[in-house]
């Protein structure tokens, strides 16, 4: 026998109250009584009925929906940036429909196309790999935040990111002030937050007066690009007693095949990551890295994509916040 859901129509009844100001109240209308907004709560609660959203969205002609394009899955980080998307979201009346590209533009605006289907308000990109010209068409259809770069511009477009040649300056930094020279990076393959990471690595070299020391090993952001980067690192250049990794979770790898290699960390080789992801800090991992506020960015995506979305002719804006060192077990002066 088929169960019967509860419809609007028997919230209103066993409320005893109408159709449309049950439909006011489920809506948060300020123009239902206290009285009457508890007397249908309790009778929806009882019922077990859940609200339509594709019909209230018809009603309202809004989706209270944003949508979010994650580079991938694989990375913790974007976990902790999604943190901070959802809580914001969700204190706003908002859902989020979360796709992935993975590192295919291709696949990326696909993704992008199918959220559009859903009617959401506005997009939020984190780490995505589109270019600057699809971006720009998509946000003539609807608001967007990015989220990681600020490489991009447009009358629709606000960017959250972090200042990363500066992070990377910090991290090179210290490793010089512990008291190493032959330090080398590995970076995170072509796009503009790797090449950002890298220009800091030169710069804070050169101010030292270690261009002679420079060595890059091109990698990517996965642990098992940093575990390929570091065995020919150790070949090629086997002076090196620190590294620079352009994030977390190709450091990892480097650890990996350090280990591999016979190599102690740090009392062998130091290594400093990027990006503070909360698994670096586990006391096995333990890792130094450069942490940046990755929930807070996601909180500051959805403030701006709502401020467009109820604003559109707002200014743009860029926030640049800023990453700090996260001092741990992975980094100590270089053996004598």
């Amino acid at each position: 026998m088929a169960v019967h859901k509860p419809t609007i129509h028997d919230v209103a009844a066993k409320a005893g109250v109408s159709k449309s100001l049950v439909s006011l109240a489920l809506r948060g209308s300020d123009k239902v009584s206290a009285e009457s907004r508890l007397a249908i709560e309790n009778a929806a609660a009882e019922l077990g009925y859940r609200p339509n959203a594709a019909a209230r969205s018809l009603a309202d002609r809004r989706s209270r929906a944003i949508g979010v394009l994650v580079l991938d899955f694989n990375n913790p980080i974007f976990a902790q940036i999604l943190d901070g998307v959802q809580e914001v979201a969700g204190e706003n009346g908002y859902n989020t429909l979360i796709v992935t590209g993975s590192a295919d533009p291709v696949r990326q605006e696909s993704e992008l196309a199918r959220l559009l289907e859903f009617q959401v308000e506005g997009l939020i990109l984190i780490a995505h790999r589109l270019s600057a010209e699809t971006i720009t068409r998509i946000s003539d259809e609807r608001p967007v935040t990015i989220i990681t770069r600020n490489d991009v511009t447009g009358a629709n477009v606000d960017t959250i990111s972090n200042d990363d040649q500066a992070g990377a300056r910090i991290a090179v930094e210290y490793l010089i002030s512990l008291g190493h020279s032959h330090i080398a990076h590995i970076t995170g393959g072509d796009n503009q937050i790797s090449r950002d990471r890298e220009k800091g690595y030169r710069d804070a070299m050169h101010a030292a007066g270690l261009h002679d020391h420079i060595h890059v090993i091109v990698g990517d952001f996965t642990d098992s690009g940093g575990y390929r980067a570091a065995n020919e690192l150790f070949a090629s250049y086997p002076e090196a007693t620190a590294a620079f990794v352009a994030n977390d979770l190709s450091a990892l790898g480097v650890m990996a095949a350090a280990t591999d290699s016979g190599l102690n960390v740090p009392t062998d080789f130091s290594v400093i990551g990027y990006d503070g992801m909360a698994l670096a800090s586990l006391r096995t991992l333990n890792l130094t890295t450069i942490q940046q506020p990755l929930v807070e960015m996601g909180r500051l995506a959805v403030a701006q994509l709502l401020a467009r979305i109820s604003t559109p002719n707002i200014p743009n804006v860029s926030v640049q916040v800023d990453s700090k060192l996260h001092l741990a077990g992975t980094c100590a002066p270089p053996r004598k």
